[in-house]
């Protein structure tokens, strides 16, 4: 284990990090708001923490092993996180820096979840200067590309170490399509296809809002599917099937593998793009929950059917593809929508995509294993190997999908409960929503903390035990727990 060559790299990505923040600081001049200053002394400091950390740390052999890419990837969202809260500070939105950091972690880990409020718990997003805004929605969509992969696509220095350091930050588990064999070449596809579709959508909703500024938070929020808004009542302040119609398709299009728009795209193979397993049922249960929660609507809400089906639709790409976005407060549907969409909560979209929680990929591959175990029962002599397109898997992968669905699952209730140990203002539906959203990267929950309110009145332990939560789900686990085995720490 090498620390010097950790710190090096977390150096310039702290850089890289403060460059960003030049964005807002040009709105906030624009607008000749006060938080332009709160950004320029802000820039100044993460710059010049990252240039220091970097200098004094410049090592020979800077290519990062598997255990130091795993710490640097670890310590990167989390020291970003703590430097990209400094602006809130600076700026008076927050005067509590658990509620700063907060922040900052839902931003960079595409969650959403936000604890703007006045002293009376009301939201006040639409308070904020324009800066602070467009910083919120943009640490979303580096967080949504991943500050390290981006980090990788644009430093060439990095060799074979690129691999170690996309795969801690990506996680272990099964990525169905591989773009190229090239790393970092790999890296740049992808961040071509997220900028190309940023850049669609923006101008898109530009024509439909005819606000330049509120397409660039809505899209800085869909594409990384985080779902930061610039108002209190997200898009139900636009009321408008257009706006609700481009955001549902960025959406669900942001949370297909980005692996399988290099096939399409670069390899131009429609079969491949439209066979592929894990898309058809990811579309499939985005299909189904949507026709299921609109004949609900309509039976038990009295919703007209294409009201029902506008929102149930939205919703239900909202919650799985855990961006978060509303256009009503579902907390209000019926219990059967509620518990439909906590559902999708805890599954998620594909795997390689933007993003959270289980991935459709893994939910596959257990209901592949259940089958095989139950024939197994009747069958004890029949060979079934777990396939996934068209080829086998190995077993060493299934029993690693399998530990991470059991460790999700453990997690979530482990946290649940002591949330809602720790904090009395929580009951218990609200405690275990709000871990499966924050843990998931969705956002918002139900009832306490569903979509029309916030977490700020969540405990300062509670918001430090949910943003451990958005970090462990974003990270999928792996990279964190390994830093808490003695043998990982061993100087070799």
């Amino acid at each position: 284990m090498r620390i010097k060559v950790v710190l090096n790299y977390l150096g310039l990505l702290l850089t890289m990090v403060g460059i960003f923040m030049v964005i807002p600081l040009i709105w906030s001049l624009q607008h000749g708001e006060n938080d332009s200053v709160a950004f320029f002394v802000s820039m100044i400091i993460t710059i010049c923490s990252g240039g220091l950390l970097w200098y004094f740390s410049r090592t020979r052999n800077a290519m990062p092993t598997l255990r130091e890419a795993m710490l640097l990837v670890s310590l990167a969202w989390i020291i970003a996180s703590a430097y990209a809260a400094i602006p809130y500070m600076l700026a008076g939105t927050f005067t509590s820096y658990i509620n700063a950091y907060f922040e900052s972690m839902s931003g960079f880990t595409t969650t959403g979840s936000s604890v703007l409020a006045d002293a009376a718990g009301n939201a006040t997003i639409e308070a904020q200067p324009h800066g602070i805004l467009v910083w919120r929605s943009l640490t979303q969509w580096l967080g949504g590309m991943g500050i390290v992969m981006l980090f990788v696509a644009v430093l060439p220095q990095l060799g074979v170490g690129a691999a170690f350091m996309v795969s801690a930050e990506a996680g272990p588990g099964p990525e169905a399509v591989h773009m190229t064999e090239r790393i970092r070449h790999s890296a740049r596809v992808m961040l071509m296809v997220y900028i190309g579709l940023s850049i669609i959508e923006l101008i898109a909703l530009f024509i439909a809002t005819d606000s330049f500024f509120h397409s660039l938070i809505i899209t800085f929020s869909t594409m990384p599917t985080g779902g930061f808004a610039a108002t209190n009542n997200s898009l139900i302040y636009f009321d408008s099937a257009t706006v609700d119609g481009i955001v549902t398709f960025f959406m669900a299009a942001a949370g297909v593998n980005f692996g399988l728009y290099y096939v399409l795209l670069w390899k131009r193979s429609i079969k491949a793009f439209v066979r592929n397993r894990e898309l058809r049922l990811y579309v499939t249960i985005i299909l189904v929950a949507a026709v299921i929660i609109a004949v609900d609507l309509i039976v038990n809400r009295n919703y007209g059917i294409l009201n029902a089906f506008r929102h149930s639709i939205f919703q239900t790409v909202s919650i799985q593809t855990t961006t978060g976005f509303i256009t009503t407060d579902y907390d209000i549907w019926p219990q059967l929508s509620r518990g439909i969409l906590l559902t999708l909560m805890m599954i998620g979209a594909c795997a390689g995509s933007t993003g959270g929680a289980i991935k459709v990929i893994r939910v596959l591959v257990v209901e592949r294993y259940i089958h095989r175990q139950i024939t197994s029962s009747h069958s004890p002599h029949v060979v079934m190997p777990i396939k996934l397109a068209g080829q086998p898997v190995s077993e060493r992968w299934v029993m690693r999908v399998l530990g991470f669905v059991a460790l999700y699952m453990l997690v979530m209730l482990l946290f649940t409960l002591i949330l809602s140990a720790s904090d009395p203002s929580l009951s218990l539906e609200s405690s275990f929503a709000a871990v499966i959203a924050n843990l998931g990267n969705v956002g918002p929950g139900l009832a306490a903390v569903g979509p029309t309110l916030n977490y700020a009145m969540v405990s300062p332990f509670g918001k430090g035990l949910l943003s451990l939560s958005m970090l462990l789900g974003r990270l999928e686990f792996w990279p964190m727990l390994a830093l808490t085995r003695p043998a990982f720490w061993k100087w070799r």
